[in-house]
């Protein structure tokens, strides 16, 4: 087969985690709890509303589904947020850390330079002690 996929197959999720994973920067999550503190990068919620209503969300994050992201983090887009502005740090975030990974990766490769993720996202923030608020 030479390196190609059979007929049919598709690239699976843990792979395409993986992938992400070697080329985009991970913050532990005591540096990212400092760099909350510090407010020198915008925290963006990745995780589905209902996520957010069963476990709280971090202080002063931008809730953004996943599934919107792009849309919103281009200001050619009709959903762009101001949040997004060129050049601002971008901290991203979902429950364990996997769709941040995606995220992050997608953002890249749209030319944002200055995007990292949570290592274990928010289930590793909240274990770690770090600020929460209800939902």
């Amino acid at each position: 087969m030479n390196g190609e996929r059979a007929a049919g197959a598709i690239t699976g999720v843990e792979s395409l985690i993986a992938a992400a994973m070697e080329r985009i920067e991970t913050l532990d999550v005591a540096t990212a709890i400092a760099r909350r503190a510090k407010g020198d990068a915008l925290f963006v919620d990745l995780r589905e509303a209902h996520e957010l209503a069963a476990s709280g969300r971090i202080p002063g994050a931008v809730h953004v589904p996943r599934g919107t992201l792009e849309f919103r983090v281009d200001p050619n887009s009709g959903f762009y947020l101001e949040h997004f502005e060129p050049g601002r740090p971008l901290i991203l975030f979902c429950q364990l850390a996997a769709r941040s990974a995606l995220a992050v990766a997608t953002l890249q490769d749209m030319g944002l330079p200055r995007v990292s993720h949570i290592a274990g996202g928010f289930a590793a923030w909240r274990e770690a002690g770090g600020p929460v608020d209800p939902a």
